[in-house]
């Protein structure tokens, strides 16, 4: 009786083995969490290359301007084949890319402006010369 209670025990043992064995390879071979859709980085970022381009990027930073819609181009296939971890990337690049069109097209109409004071200044300093040889 007592090798009839051994060998059940010892089967016990090996099935419970066999069954822990098995949940751990499961575990192990259970697809990585799935990433969540971009969406709110995606919006962010198209509203950023959107005020970009309205601030004037496509006449004083073309380049960056193109970067940015390239790159949000990008991201908006990644999203649709659903490889929402190259979208978010593509769409954090766009968004810094308009943030730097933006930022230069400021800079060139603040230059502009500058430039035409000073043209404005120095045709009224001719004007007034003018007026006092008289």
């Amino acid at each position: 009786m007592k090798k009839t209670n051994c060998l059940k025990s010892f089967q016990l043992r090996t099935i419970g083995v066999a069954v822990a064995t098995a949940m751990f390879m499961t575990a192990c071979a259970s697809p990585p969490p799935a990433i969540p859709a971009p969406t709110e980085q995606m919006a962010v970022s198209r509203a950023t290359v959107n005020a970009a381009s309205s601030a004037g990027a496509s006449e004083f930073a073309p380049v960056q301007l193109k970067s940015a819609m390239d790159k949000m181009d990008t991201a908006e296939r990644a999203m649709g084949a659903k490889n929402y971890d190259l979208a978010r990337k593509m769409a954090e690049q766009a968004q810094v890319d308009a943030q730097l069109a933006a930022t230069a097209a400021r800079a060139g109409k603040a230059q502009k402006a500058a430039d035409a004071l000073q043209e404005s200044d120095r045709v009224l300093r001719k004007e007034l010369e003018r007026s006092t040889n008289k």
